[in-house]
């Protein structure tokens, strides 16, 4: 056996190692993370993307879509994910949440093409039908902000060398990480669904590069204030998780690795 086919072998045993462990570590995750909070998390994604299809407010300067009621919920679960168990494990939450949207999305999509004899389901058809690149925009979006969010939340975390588990801690992580995800989550949407895609596709309906800065602003003002009502809430999760070692066969994973 040559060195290349032997150096061949070794790298495909390497990937399939890699992949058997990587599956059994999010089989493990998915089953110590709490079920409230994934379904919240999952629940709060599919939702942002259904309330995006609709601009609420729009001005020379300003414009807003409905998703920004709703997206506070998906960084607030991030939030407390990445501070029991890790930044890693909260990407792949939400790689998981993405993952049963688009599912949702496709479920969606064939009900609004499959004809009715009993009624006319026109406007019904629309929402779930939804538009192809809002779903592109909000999945792109979504994705960068979490992978933002989450290792800003958690470097800010480990910043916290005198009671990095106290109020103050988990306030200073969860703000600052949230407005700046928010803030990308926001732009990243609007900047590819109203600026490359709507002029193209809604007979020139579009937002200005201003207007989607401005929502991204605003919409990251809005969704911290919400942040700062409901963060007690997460705070007191992650407390009670801690307290009752909630998710430890999965932490002991991952020291085991390290």
């Amino acid at each position: 056996m040559s060195n290349r086919t032997i150096t061949s072998t070794v790298r495909r045993k390497g990937i399939g190692e890699t992949l058997r462990r990587e599956l059994l570590e999010t089989e493990v995750l998915l089953r110590s993370v709490p079920a409230t909070a994934v379904a919240l998390f999952v629940t709060s994604v599919i939702t942002m993307n259904l309330l995006a299809n609709k601009t609420i407010f729009q001005r020379d300067w300003i414009a807003l879509d409905g998703g920004i009621l709703i997206s506070w919920l998906s960084f607030m679960c991030m939030d407390v994910i990445t501070k029991r168990f890790g930044p890693r494990a909260s990407n792949k939450i939400a790689v998981f949440a993405v993952l049963v949207n688009l599912f949702v999305s496709l479920v969606f999509y064939i009900v609004s093409i499959i004809p009715s004899t009993a009624d006319d389901y026109t406007a019904l058809n629309s929402i779930f039908g939804g538009t192809w690149f809002i779903l592109l925009g909000s999945t792109i979006a979504f994705l960068a902000s979490a992978v933002i969010n989450n290792i800003l939340n958690w470097t800010i975390g480990k910043a916290f060398k005198k009671n990095p588990d106290g109020k103050a801690a988990f306030a200073v992580r969860t703000y600052v990480s949230t407005f700046i995800g928010q803030f990308a989550d926001n732009l990243i949407f609007a900047l590819i669904v109203f600026t490359v895609f709507a002029p193209i596709y809604w007979d020139g309906f579009s937002w200005t590069v201003l207007q989607c800065i401005t929502c991204a602003v605003t919409g990251a003002v809005a969704e911290l204030f919400m942040e700062v009502v409901f963060s007690p809430i997460g705070y007191r999760a992650v407390k009670n998780w801690e307290k009752n070692n909630v998710g430890r066969e999965y932490l002991e994973m991952i020291e085991s690795e390290l």
